[in-house]
Formats: structure tokens, C-alpha cells, sequence
């Protein structure tokens, strides 16, 4: 995409939030990275995507489902709490233990967070700013601070994630 080649440019074990608003394309914006990503023409080393989706709707879903297969769900809150994680940590296998190069595309983060607000919720957890866990910036870091090289590794892994926010303060406190 020439708006992230030339602006913020993505490079190994970097990550890039990608902030949008309610009802903005962020969704499609995901899928042409995915469509597009590559090591360059020149590169003969292994190269693939994980793309993890938390609480998207069946409609934006099946446009996924489409957009990938075209080029080459019930949602639970357990389901979009773990989705991150399992989502890097298939990441890491390949890209460590396969010596592949990784991109990890995550989105709907606000699901993430939403869900972590329902389960704090049902535990009567003493919510913080908009009735989030205090812990929630704490979980997000733990994401997106897995994106990176490891020293005397092949592989690399990075990151873009997708916001799609009516709080758009939850990730963007982050200062990512």
C-alpha cells in the first residue's frame, strides 16, 4: 500500500497500529496488507501471515474469508481474549522454531479490550476508565511487545493491528 510503503514503511519486528474510526475501512485496509505483503521480489526466505480477527461480525467475516481465499464465527468473549495470543504464539513458532519471516495482522483490538471488560465485569473486578480492568494496558503491552527479532534467529516476526474504536483513548494511551 503507497501510503504505509512511503509514510511507515514496515520493517522486521516492528509493529504498526493502524487507528481508525467507528464505521471507517479499517477492515479493508487489513485485507490489502495481507494481499500485498511480501519480502520482496528479490528474497528467496519463507514468508507468511497470521491474520487474527477478535469480534467481527459474520458479514466482515465472510469478506475475509473471500478477500484471502480470492488471492491465493461465532464470536465469545473467551475466543476474542485469546485470539491474540494464539495468533502470535503460532507466529513465533514459525518464525523461530521455521526460520520463516512473519506478519501478524490482529484485528478488531477494541474487541479485545471489550472483552476483557466483560470478564472483569462478571468477576466484580473494580473497573478503571471506562469501566476497564486497571490491567488492560498491561495486556495490551504484553501484545504488542511481541513483536520483534530474537538475536541468532532467522525468522522475525511484525505486526500490524487494527483498531476500530468508539474509545479510541484504549490503545492510543499506549503511545504505540
Amino acid at each position: 500500500i503507497s501510503a504505509i510503503d512511503g509514510l511507515t514503511t514496515l520493517i522486521r519486528g516492528q509493529k504498526l497500529p493502524i487507528f481508525s474510526g467507528n464505521g471507517l475501512p479499517h477492515d479493508q485496509l487489513a485485507a490489502q496488507i495481507v494481499k500485498q505483503a511480501s519480502l520482496g521480489d528479490n528474497s528467496d526466505e519463507q514468508f507468511a501471515v497470521v491474520f487474527g480477527a477478535m469480534g467481527v461480525k459474520h458479514d466482515v467475516a465472510e469478506f475475509f474469508r473471500k478477500t484471502f481465499e480470492e488471492s491465493g464465527v461465532a464470536d465469545h468473549v473467551v475466543e476474542r481474549l485469546i485470539t491474540p495470543k494464539v495468533a502470535l504464539t503460532v507466529a513465533e513458532y514459525l518464525a523461530f522454531e521455521k526460520n520463516m519471516h512473519i506478519l501478524v495482522i490482529l484485528t478488531d483490538m477494541t474487541s479485545f479490550a471489550e472483552a476483557m471488560r466483560e470478564v472483569s465485569s462478571s468477576r466484580g473486578e473494580i473497573p478503571s476508565r471506562k469501566g476497564y480492568p486497571g490491567y488492560l494496558y498491561s495486556e495490551l503491552a504484553t501484545i504488542y511487545e511481541r513483536a520483534g527479532i530474537v538475536d541468532g534467529a532467522n525468522g522475525s516476526r511484525w505486526m500490524a493491528a487494527a483498531e476500530d474504536s468508539i474509545n479510541p483513548w484504549i490503545v492510543a494511551d499506549l503511545g504505540t
